[in-house]
Protein backbone atom coordinates (compact mmCIF):
# COMPACT_ATOMS: atom_id res chain seq x y z
CA UNK A 1 0.00 0.00 0.00
CA UNK A 2 1.61 3.38 -0.92
CA UNK A 3 1.30 5.69 1.84
CA UNK A 4 3.22 8.52 0.46
CA UNK A 5 0.43 11.52 0.32
CA UNK A 6 2.39 13.99 -1.90
CA UNK A 7 2.44 13.77 -5.56
CA UNK A 8 5.59 13.09 -6.98
CA UNK A 9 6.49 16.51 -8.67
CA UNK A 10 5.58 18.01 -5.04
CA UNK A 11 7.83 15.54 -3.27
CA UNK A 12 10.88 16.87 -5.72
CA UNK A 13 10.30 19.71 -4.80
CA UNK A 14 10.13 19.75 -1.13
CA UNK A 15 13.51 18.05 -2.43
CA UNK A 16 14.72 20.76 -4.10
CA UNK A 17 14.10 23.23 -1.18
CA UNK A 18 15.72 21.03 1.57
CA UNK A 19 19.02 21.01 -0.75
CA UNK A 20 18.43 24.61 -1.57
CA UNK A 21 18.37 25.54 2.98
CA UNK A 22 21.30 23.37 2.87
CA UNK A 23 23.13 25.37 0.65
CA UNK A 24 22.24 28.53 1.99
CA UNK A 25 23.15 27.18 5.29
CA UNK A 26 27.04 26.66 3.80
CA UNK A 27 26.80 29.94 1.50
CA UNK A 28 25.85 31.65 5.39
CA UNK A 29 28.68 29.50 6.70
CA UNK A 30 31.15 30.56 4.28
CA UNK A 31 30.28 34.40 4.37
CA UNK A 32 30.50 33.87 8.33
CA UNK A 33 34.57 32.40 7.77
CA UNK A 34 35.03 34.85 5.48
CA UNK A 35 33.48 37.97 8.14
CA UNK A 36 35.65 36.40 10.84
CA UNK A 37 38.98 36.48 9.12
CA UNK A 38 38.20 39.83 8.36
CA UNK A 39 38.18 40.79 12.12
CA UNK A 40 34.41 41.05 11.90
CA UNK A 41 33.64 38.45 14.62
CA UNK A 42 30.23 39.94 15.44
CA UNK A 43 29.25 39.97 11.60
CA UNK A 44 30.46 36.16 11.30
CA UNK A 45 28.57 35.31 14.79
CA UNK A 46 25.37 36.50 12.84
CA UNK A 47 25.60 34.67 10.16
CA UNK A 48 27.29 31.54 11.90
CA UNK A 49 23.58 31.62 13.70
CA UNK A 50 22.04 32.40 9.98
CA UNK A 51 23.16 29.59 8.93
CA UNK A 52 21.96 27.41 11.43
CA UNK A 53 19.08 28.60 10.87
CA UNK A 54 18.70 27.63 7.72
CA UNK A 55 19.69 24.26 8.34
CA UNK A 56 16.94 24.23 10.78
CA UNK A 57 15.04 24.75 7.69
CA UNK A 58 16.15 22.00 5.66
CA UNK A 59 15.12 19.71 8.65
CA UNK A 60 11.84 20.98 9.14
CA UNK A 61 11.08 20.05 5.07
CA UNK A 62 12.88 16.88 5.54
CA UNK A 63 10.98 16.08 8.70
CA UNK A 64 7.71 17.13 7.13
CA UNK A 65 8.41 15.05 3.34
CA UNK A 66 9.05 11.90 6.03
CA UNK A 67 5.87 12.80 8.41
CA UNK A 68 3.99 12.61 4.73
CA UNK A 69 4.90 9.15 4.16
CA UNK A 70 7.59 10.38 1.50
CA UNK A 71 11.18 9.46 1.06
CA UNK A 72 13.46 12.79 2.08
CA UNK A 73 16.70 12.23 -0.63
CA UNK A 74 19.86 14.59 0.76
CA UNK A 75 21.27 15.59 -2.42
CA UNK A 76 25.00 17.18 -3.21
CA UNK A 77 25.02 20.86 -3.05
CA UNK A 78 27.49 23.18 -4.87
CA UNK A 79 30.59 24.78 -3.03
CA UNK A 80 29.80 28.37 -1.80
CA UNK A 81 30.17 31.09 -4.35
CA UNK A 82 33.50 33.31 -3.73
CA UNK A 83 33.84 35.70 -0.56
CA UNK A 84 32.80 38.77 -0.75
CA UNK A 85 34.53 41.44 -1.60
CA UNK A 86 33.74 44.01 1.51
CA UNK A 87 30.54 44.25 3.62
CA UNK A 88 28.36 45.95 1.49
CA UNK A 89 29.00 43.04 -1.13
CA UNK A 90 28.09 40.78 1.81
CA UNK A 91 25.01 42.15 2.89
CA UNK A 92 24.16 42.56 -1.00
CA UNK A 93 24.32 38.83 -1.76
CA UNK A 94 22.54 37.85 1.80
CA UNK A 95 19.28 39.90 0.52
CA UNK A 96 19.82 38.32 -2.94
CA UNK A 97 20.17 35.32 -1.62
CA UNK A 98 16.77 35.84 0.56
CA UNK A 99 14.86 37.29 -2.52
CA UNK A 100 16.19 33.99 -4.33
CA UNK A 101 14.70 32.06 -1.78
CA UNK A 102 11.43 33.64 -1.67
CA UNK A 103 10.79 32.94 -5.26
CA UNK A 104 11.52 28.97 -4.77
CA UNK A 105 9.26 29.28 -1.38
CA UNK A 106 6.46 30.57 -3.96
CA UNK A 107 7.08 28.27 -6.37
CA UNK A 108 6.10 25.20 -3.81
CA UNK A 109 3.13 27.33 -2.61
CA UNK A 110 1.69 27.79 -6.14
CA UNK A 111 2.37 24.07 -6.78
CA UNK A 112 0.48 23.18 -4.02
CA UNK A 113 -2.36 25.14 -4.78
CA UNK A 114 -2.88 23.52 -8.28
CA UNK A 115 -2.46 20.13 -6.88
CA UNK A 116 -4.98 21.05 -4.32
CA UNK A 117 -2.57 19.64 -1.55
CA UNK A 118 -3.55 21.75 0.99
CA UNK A 119 -1.74 20.14 3.87
CA UNK A 120 1.45 21.18 2.16
CA UNK A 121 0.16 24.49 1.24
CA UNK A 122 -0.36 24.84 5.10
CA UNK A 123 2.80 23.90 5.88
CA UNK A 124 4.43 26.40 3.36
CA UNK A 125 2.87 29.30 5.13
CA UNK A 126 5.26 28.98 7.68
CA UNK A 127 8.00 29.48 5.20
CA UNK A 128 6.19 32.53 3.40
CA UNK A 129 6.14 34.04 6.88
CA UNK A 130 9.24 33.09 7.37
CA UNK A 131 10.59 34.83 4.05
CA UNK A 132 9.06 37.89 4.92
CA UNK A 133 11.19 38.49 8.08
CA UNK A 134 14.31 36.87 6.38
CA UNK A 135 14.09 39.65 3.62
CA UNK A 136 13.23 42.58 6.64
CA UNK A 137 16.35 41.60 8.41
CA UNK A 138 18.94 41.51 5.35
CA UNK A 139 17.19 44.87 4.56
CA UNK A 140 17.84 45.86 7.91
CA UNK A 141 22.05 44.85 7.47
CA UNK A 142 22.15 46.89 4.14
CA UNK A 143 20.30 49.60 5.84
CA UNK A 144 22.32 49.93 9.06
CA UNK A 145 25.60 49.70 6.79
CA UNK A 146 24.88 52.73 4.87
CA UNK A 147 24.10 54.54 7.94
CA UNK A 148 27.54 53.18 9.36
CA UNK A 149 28.84 55.26 5.98
CA UNK A 150 28.91 51.96 3.44
CA UNK A 151 32.39 51.37 1.94
CA UNK A 152 33.28 54.52 3.09
CA UNK A 153 32.68 53.64 7.41
CA UNK A 154 34.92 54.69 9.61
CA UNK A 155 36.69 52.11 11.89
CA UNK A 156 34.83 53.23 14.85
CA UNK A 157 31.04 53.01 12.69
CA UNK A 158 32.17 49.69 11.39
CA UNK A 159 32.94 48.61 14.64
CA UNK A 160 29.82 49.55 16.79
CA UNK A 161 28.31 47.78 13.98
CA UNK A 162 29.92 44.51 14.41
CA UNK A 163 29.48 44.44 18.10
CA UNK A 164 25.53 45.32 17.51
CA UNK A 165 25.17 42.41 15.70
CA UNK A 166 27.46 40.06 18.02
CA UNK A 167 25.19 41.72 20.73
CA UNK A 168 21.59 39.77 19.02
CA UNK A 169 20.43 37.06 20.13
CA UNK A 170 22.57 33.60 19.81
CA UNK A 171 19.43 31.23 20.23
CA UNK A 172 18.57 29.56 17.18
CA UNK A 173 14.89 27.88 17.52
CA UNK A 174 14.37 24.39 16.48
CA UNK A 175 12.07 23.45 13.50
CA UNK A 176 10.91 20.62 15.36
CA UNK A 177 9.37 23.45 18.10
CA UNK A 178 7.70 25.80 15.72
CA UNK A 179 4.03 25.40 16.17
CA UNK A 180 0.93 27.50 14.23
CA UNK A 181 0.60 29.74 17.80
CA UNK A 182 4.45 29.72 17.66
CA UNK A 183 5.58 29.44 14.47
CA UNK A 184 9.28 31.01 15.55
Amino acid sequence: MNTNRLSNNMQNALIKQMTKEAHASQIFLSYGCWADVKGYGGIANFLYRHSQEERNHMIKFMRYIIDRGGEARVEAIPAPPENPQNLTDCFNKVFQHEVDNTTAIYHIVDLAFQEKDWATWNFMQWFVKEQIEEEKLALELIDKLKIAGGDQATDESLFTLDKALEAAPDDVSLPQEATAENPS
